[in-house]
């Protein structure tokens, strides 16, 4: 599995969930005891905390992320595919872009079908649907070429959406399954913050395409082809640093989720 910092997660899960429409069909309101598989930081967690009367617990398999999240809800250290409670332990499980990252996500949601007496459910991206509009003319269709390459050569399914976690529920066993939609807008404008500052420093430097090159070699793009993404990167962030200087540059970057919810017993 893929393992992402805690700056990452803040950044990328920033302002999230300021609309909570979509949550709808967790019935929140009535949950006596949630489990948040993978809540790495607790930004999941903390939304759940606040909306249900009951308690809510983050499990992690990566103790740095867990340091972060404990601050904001109980929790315990264990893996999706072997959760550490007793059956039915919980009466609502659920997780937030994790199945997207394991190799075998139907494993995780019947372990997820395990622990809980009544729903399951999971907030997955489509990550081939992301757009990316930006003052910078060449940003939008690099991330587009960054990210065709990128989904090429990730070993998991980055691209579940809805669909395909409503395949994956069926598969466990769930029933009743239904899906909404959720679009997190991410907005860089001025004035900017630290990371806005750092992602763009990471783009003239070409650090953030360097991270991810084995997996952007592992499918159809070749070294040069690489290569010749990297400079057109570092051009493009060089360009976006000079924006900002000016106080001119944006971009908004609109990710779709979908929420999807199973009931662990037939109606």
């Amino acid at each position: 599995m893929r393992q992402f910092s805690a700056d990452y997660l803040r950044n990328t899960r920033r302002g999230m969930w300021d609309d909570r429409a979509a949550l709808a069909d967790l019935e929140l309101d009535s949950r006596e005891r949630v489990l948040d598989v993978g809540c790495g930081t607790g930004e999941l967690s903390g939304v759940l905390a606040e909306e249900t009367p009951g308690e809510v617990v983050g499990t992690d398999a990566d103790g740095e992320l867990l340091s972060v999240a404990q601050q904001v809800v109980p929790v315990v250290a264990g893996d999706a595919t072997r959760l550490p409670f007793s059956d039915d332990s919980f009466d609502l499980v659920v997780c937030q872009a994790l199945l997207i990252n394991l190799p075998d996500p139907v494993a995780a949601v019947k372990e997820f079908r395990r622990v809980s007496a009544d729903l399951v459910a999971a907030v997955e991206p489509d990550n081939s649907a992301v757009s990316v509009e930006s003052t910078v003319d060449s940003e939008g269709a690099l991330a587009a070429r960054a990210r065709e390459a990128y989904l090429e050569g990730v070993p998991t399914d980055v691209t579940l959406g809805g669909e395909g976690t409503r395949e994956v529920f069926e598969q466990a066993g769930l029933s009743n399954v239904s899906t909404r939609t959720h679009y997190h807008t991410r907005t860089i404008e001025p004035p900017y913050g630290d990371a806005d500052v750092q992602a763009a420093k990471r783009k003239a430097s070409g650090e953030g395409l360097a991270s991810d090159r084995e997996t952007l070699l592992a499918g159809d793009l070749d070294v040069e082809g690489y290569d010749d993404l990297r400079s057109d990167w570092r051009e493009m962030g060089r360009e976006t640093i000079e924006q900002m200087s000016e106080a001119e540059y944006k971009r908004v970057e609109v990710v779709p989720f979908y929420v999807t919810v199973g009931s662990v017993e037939s109606a």
